[in-house]
């Protein structure tokens, strides 16, 4: 085992199907107790990407390491050290918890006199000993297989965890579950997250990776992404009295600002403005007093809008697709890959 580098190791990985490449050049690494969060639109190379660290399928370049073993030379090695969970987890319908769990267990070579007490305390940390443990597979609801594909997963004390889609299909209850039991294992194991949930990964992770179209288009914690993808500052202001005469009031405080009513005035008179800056620019207590030193303006409240895990990934991906359409131009008659569509936000009309 790579006792003092990362545990996942990613350089210059690339995979073909055909003439469609999946993954491109793709780079990264992951620390050892880290839980990583794997983002991307739909297609994207996401699970291509995952298959290639399990051993599953085989790249077309570059080279993967788990715990600095190679997978393309030692795949058999490398499984021993993950657990994976697919998006579909392929449970039996038709065995008892305990009983399936022994039997994966066998199949990960766990020592006899070992796995009775690893099934066991497995199922304690996915709450499955008392609630499921002679339950019928096929009888579970949703929220109590994944329970079991997680516990499967982390049965032969893996050093690494690759999740596909974990929480997809549960109730914000189950999720909250899962979220927590997948908390637990910082520090101990390394975990790769693919989810659709994107406050999901940023409540989870402690670093994030963004691909689209099979290329790596961010790396970084949720902290650094935002100072690299986010380059306004946005402030909820409610606010009661004459909008007309604001916009050259505002306008004093930054040249470029802009804002806009984002609601009907309540029953109080009060309506809601987004105010946006378009630079990193701290100047609520600007706009405060501002507003203090006019007395037909009421102010009730005022804060700056953190920007989401959501915002960076629109950002990240709109950039890469940007980047993309040079080679376009260059070759008009190049036929373009099919885009998953990403939303984005219709701004509100803006006061002349």
């Amino acid at each position: 085992m790579n006792a003092s580098g990362p545990n996942i190791e990613v350089h210059n990985l690339h995979k073909r199907f055909g003439q469609v490449s999946a993954v491109e050049d793709i780079t990264f690494e992951v620390g050892k107790g880290q839980i990583m969060g794997f983002l991307g639109p739909n297609g994207a190379g996401k699970s291509t990407t995952m298959r290639i660290l399990c051993g599953i399928i085989p790249a077309t370049s570059g080279v993967a390491r788990i715990c600095g073993i190679s997978v393309a030379n030692h795949p058999n090695e490398v499984k021993r050290r993950i657990g994976y969970m697919p998006e579909n987890n392929p449970l039996p319908d038709d065995m008892r918890v305990v009983e399936y769990l022994r039997y994966r267990g066998h199949l990960k070579e766990i020592p006899g006199r070992k796995l009775k007490q690893r099934v066991e305390t497995v199922m304690e940390l996915c709450d499955l000993r008392r609630r499921a443990r002679r339950r019928v597979i096929g009888t579970l609801s949703k929220g109590y297989r994944q329970r079991v594909g997680i516990a499967d997963a982390i049965l032969a004390e893996p050093d690494v965890i690759v999740m596909d889609e974990p929480t997809i299909g549960l109730d914000p209850h189950q999720i909250l579950a899962v979220r927590d039991l997948i908390d637990s294992f910082r520090g101990e194991m390394t975990v790769i997250l693919s989810s659709h949930i994107l406050a999901e990964i940023e409540v989870s992770c402690d670093c994030v990776i963004i691909i689209n179209n099979g290329r790596l288009v961010a790396t970084g914690s949720p902290v650094n992404l935002r100072t690299e993808f986010i380059h306004n500052t946005i402030y909820d202001l409610q606010l009661q009295g004459d909008l007309a005469a604001l916009d050259p009031l505002l306008k004093s405080i930054h040249p470029d600002l802009t804002w806009a009513p984002s609601s009907d005035p309540d029953e109080s008179g009060f309506y809601s403005l987004t105010i946006e800056v378009p630079q990193i620019e701290n100047i609520g207590e600007e706009i405060l007093l501002l507003l203090q030193r006019h007395a037909e303006y009421r102010v009730r409240a005022l804060h700056a809008v953190e920007p989401s895990l959501e915002d960076i990934f629109l950002a990240a991906t709109k950039r890469s697709w940007n980047e993309s359409m040079p080679e376009k131009a260059v070759n008009p008659q190049a036929t373009e890959p099919a885009r998953p569509p990403v939303p984005h936000p219709t701004p509100p009309d803006r006061p002349g």
